[in-house]
């Protein structure tokens, strides 16, 4: 079955992409900015995006003095011959032909570009075997995010290319970042392409959440059951749901990295390094418990044992003494919880952290940094560990920490200090990557940004925010028509290392459809909703 024409190629360049003109019977009001097409070379079928359309006339004297009150006759008589439009389309990818609708078995599949067709190569319509020959059948590791915006067809991610390396999620207030990153997070789960750690700041993820036009939505933990764990910091939280674990931090288990990620909210000066390291020579991992309990005599005796300037200690104290008093905060804790979450991860759960009414900045940033470096450290371990065996035993499952409020930890001036920019730079290295999540992808370092294999993102209008979705993409012209022209809501641009090509996408409903296929059983849901919420 012939595809639909709509027009063909009449210009372009290798890095400028095609103009094509459109047939008189084809509208622009039919297309989209950023819709997936297809140009059909003499021997390469070409995988393309609209980037661009421009409407054009053949005399200059028609557009300086256009005919008024037109009737519809005139007007149509005047498209194809007056009047024509044309779209610029970018090739993505391309794919061999043995004859004018079959492809050669022996081609090696779909290419990158090396190429672009002739004059007169048509443009058509993409159909369902064009989706499915890029994008791949829904199943395994295959996971459909949604369909096109103009047809009714999976778009399918591939979820081991995405844990694989670092992605993010982005996009500006109200574009459903969280239900998007619950849709990603439930496909990883079924498909076990990586256990999950999730920091929850708001506790969006774990149980029912109203969304925003008043409907409750499950959680994760109501869909998987016992794969997903839930520790929290709030001892009331835990109370009134069923949590697995009350999570307690040390003073002990906190260093001094941990604190000047939290610089800005603490208002930390630029000696408090020097501080903080003075005094972990001298107290170990009691520094910060030794800070806190000094008095007057003993902190002037440390600055002079040590040379530490006593007014720069005493301001470190007395802002730090908040931290001491958090309800969380005891002054010893053995690591053995945080370890048993990576013995919970290696089992194949995954674990979702609340942070419940200790939701705030400070919070969120100590207690994300400390038990990721704990886990990053542990990792490592078992990573050394496997190269030395060699024994796919010991090889640690892959993980993905999701990260909410991710410029805070990713800002140019702390990303090489934190333990997630470690992270992000490090790739796969030690089989642990990110998954970020943020409204101002402008604030996380540039570098960091470069080293996200895979980008979703929904509508942002900032000029900051678009350049730096697309910072290290290539054709970032052609994408940025394509961002720029979606919707606020369910409507997202994914592009990366998990697509063959960049893509727009109608997200699929999260709904009790949903809720099925990704494997939760009907008579589970009302019985277990209440011993997840409540306990047994």
């Amino acid at each position: 079955m012939r595809r639909k024409r709509l027009g063909v190629v009449t210009d372009g360049a290798f890095n400028a992409g095609l103009t094509v003109r459109l047939d008189p019977g084809c509208s622009t009001e039919d297309l989209r900015i950023g819709s997936f097409v297809i140009v059909e070379g003499e021997h390469n079928r070409y995988f393309s995006m609209i980037s661009d359309m421009q409407l054009r006339a053949t005399d200059a004297r028609l557009l300086a003095d256009p005919p008024r009150d037109a009737s519809p006759f005139i007007a149509k008589a005047l498209v194809g011959t007056n009047t024509y439009a044309t779209v610029q389309v970018k090739p993505m990818l391309m794919l061999e032909k043995a004859s004018q609708y079959e492809f050669a078995a022996d081609t090696g599949g779909i290419r990158p570009v090396r190429t672009i067709p002739m004059h007169f190569a048509e443009l058509c319509e993409a159909d369902e075997m064009d989706f499915a020959t890029v994008f791949g059948h829904e199943g395994g590791v295959n996971f459909a995010m949604g369909t096109p915006l103009t047809m009714d067809i999976p778009i399918c991610l591939n979820l081991e290319r995405l844990v694989e390396r670092s992605n993010g999620i982005f996009g500006q207030s109200g574009t459903g970042k969280s239900m998007l990153a619950r849709i990603l997070l439930a496909g990883v789960i079924k498909a076990r392409a990586a256990v999950n750690l999730i920091f929850d700041m708001h506790s969006e993820y774990a149980f029912d959440k109203q969304t925003e036009d008043g409907t409750w939505v499950k959680g994760l933990r109501q869909i998987f059951g016992s794969q997903v764990m839930v520790y929290t910091l709030d001892e009331r939280a835990a109370a009134r749901r069923n949590v697995d674990v009350t999570l307690r931090l040390g003073l002990n288990q906190i260093e001094a990295e941990d604190i000047m990620l939290l610089a800005d909210e603490l208002d930390l000066k630029p000696t408090t390094a020097a501080t903080a390291g003075l005094l972990y020579d001298v107290y170990k991992e009691d520094w910060l418990k030794k800070l806190l309990s000094m008095s007057g005599e003993e902190l002037a005796d440390f600055c002079q044992r040590t040379g530490a300037h006593e007014g720069a200690t005493e301001a470190l104290q007395r802002k730090l003494r908040g931290i001491g008093r958090r309800p969380y905060v005891v002054e010893e804790a053995p690591f053995s919880a945080i370890d048993e979450m990576v013995a919970a991860l290696e089992r194949g759960k995954h674990i979702i952290l609340e942070f419940g009414q200790h939701s705030s900045a400070l919070d969120y940033m100590l207690v994300s940094n400390v038990v990721t470096r704990r886990i990053r450290r542990l990792y490592q371990q078992k990573m050394e560990r496997y190269e030395e065996t060699k024994d796919e035993a010991d090889k640690p499952r892959q993980l993905m920490i999701t990260l909410e409020e991710a410029h805070k930890f990713l800002n140019p001036t702390v990303a090489r200090q934190t333990i997630f920019g470690q992270i992000a730079r490090e790739l796969r290295k030690y089989n642990v990557t990110l998954m970020v999540i943020d409204q101002r992808p402008s604030g996380i370092d540039p570098e960091v940004m470069s080293q996200l294999g895979t980008r979703v993102s929904g509508k942002l209008t900032e000029e900051r925010d678009i350049e730096a979705v697309l910072t290290g993409v290539s054709g970032r012209s052609f994408l940025r028509g394509a961002l720029e022209s979606l919707n606020t809501r369910q409507e997202i641009l994914i592009m990366g290392h998990a697509v063959p090509m960049p893509i727009q996408v109608r997200t699929r409903q999260y709904d009790e459809e949903f809720y099925r296929a990704m494997g939760m059983r009907e008579g589970r849901s009302a019985a277990a909703d209440i011993v997840d919420l409540f306990g047994e």
